[in-house]
């Protein structure tokens, strides 16, 4: 592997750091303003953001894995159901120093793969029977070992981190600006007898515009920390495998496929190695990017092996 490539490996995973203690700024940010504006007191808004944030992160320390995979419609198989995949998924995982996860199939026929769970003791992976259909063993050992990479660099843990942020920002300022006008003609008569209307008028307006403006930054931040994860895994990958090309062509077999993920959705787009929703779907419309460009990733991965376009 080049220089180049560590290089690019620890820029991704201070990118990734930076990309979320901001996210955690902005939701001081939020609490802080809609706490003053709504309730009167940051410490309130404090007390609120972090009971909902507390038991999302209850729910989904626990139950998230399961959800995601009952959600997928994916179903846990044994070793004695799918050796070949057993089998390539135990190489990687030891290959990249992780306890054997738990293996579950989708029954479809669009190629691709995900991870998920809580730490590497108590993760999963969820392959289509698509995937397993049209990639050759190079080609699936590359997209395991880049799954078995979100496992090891604790990527699993991470996206639930940021989701669990960005679901607290989103319904705080949600909440707030449904609630705004009522609570703000209180607030306004209250503040009018102490003498601070024009302060909490101001208050009031910072916090209506953070709560319009934080959500949109939240997601993009988000995305952004998704798209630096899967660009660190497929380096990871390519030290797992030791053969970068091998994932190269699995990237471009399953973009370049047209079959539809039907149980795709919003929540579950970031999880899986492609993006399962295709530009041509209509829920594709009006959605960020949660991967980096496949002709980008192909690239670096290409580059890692000494072929340069």
């Amino acid at each position: 592997m080049s220089a180049n490539f560590y290089e690019r490996q620890t820029a991704n995973k201070l990118n990734s750091v930076l990309l979320a203690a901001f996210c955690a700024g902005l939701l001081v940010l939020v609490v802080y303003f809609i706490g003053i504006a709504w309730l009167g007191s940051p410490f309130a808004g404090l007390i609120l953001g972090g009971a909902i944030a507390i038991i999302l992160t209850i729910i989904s320390y626990f139950a998230g894995g399961s959800i995601i995979m009952a959600v997928s419609g994916a179903k846990e198989i044994t070793h004695m159901e799918n050796p070949r995949l057993f089998n390539v998924v135990e190489e990687m995982s030891i290959a990249g120093g992780v306890p054997m996860p738990r293996v579950f199939i989708i029954n479809d026929s669009a190629p691709n793969a995900f991870a998920t769970g809580r730490n590497p003791q108590k993760s999963a992976v969820a392959i289509t029977t698509g995937l397993l259909a049209k990639l050759n063993r190079d080609e699936l050992q590359g997209v395991m070992a880049h799954e078995v990479s979100h496992i090891k660099n604790y990527d699993i843990l991470f996206a639930m981190l940021m989701g669990i942020m960005v679901g607290v920002i989103a319904m705080l300022c949600d909440f707030f600006r449904r609630s705004a006008f009522s609570f703000r003609g209180y607030r306004g008569r209250t503040s009018s007898r102490k003498g601070g209307g024009g302060a909490q008028a101001l208050i009031f307006i910072i916090a209506l515009i953070l709560s319009i403006l934080a959500p949109i930054i939240a997601k993009l931040i988000q995305l952004a920390v998704s798209r630096q994860r899967e660009y660190l895994a497929d380096a990871s990958a390519a030290e797992i495998t030791r053969n970068p090309l091998g994932l190269a062509s699995a990237l471009e077999k399953i973009s370049n496929d047209k079959e539809v993920l039907e149980v795709a959705n919003r929540a579950t787009q970031h999880l899986y190695i492609v993006n399962p929703i295709k530009p041509f779907e209509e829920r594709a419309a009006f959605l960020f990017s949660t991967h980096p460009p496949i002709q980008e990733r192909v690239k670096r991965l290409k580059e890692m092996a000494g072929q340069h376009e």
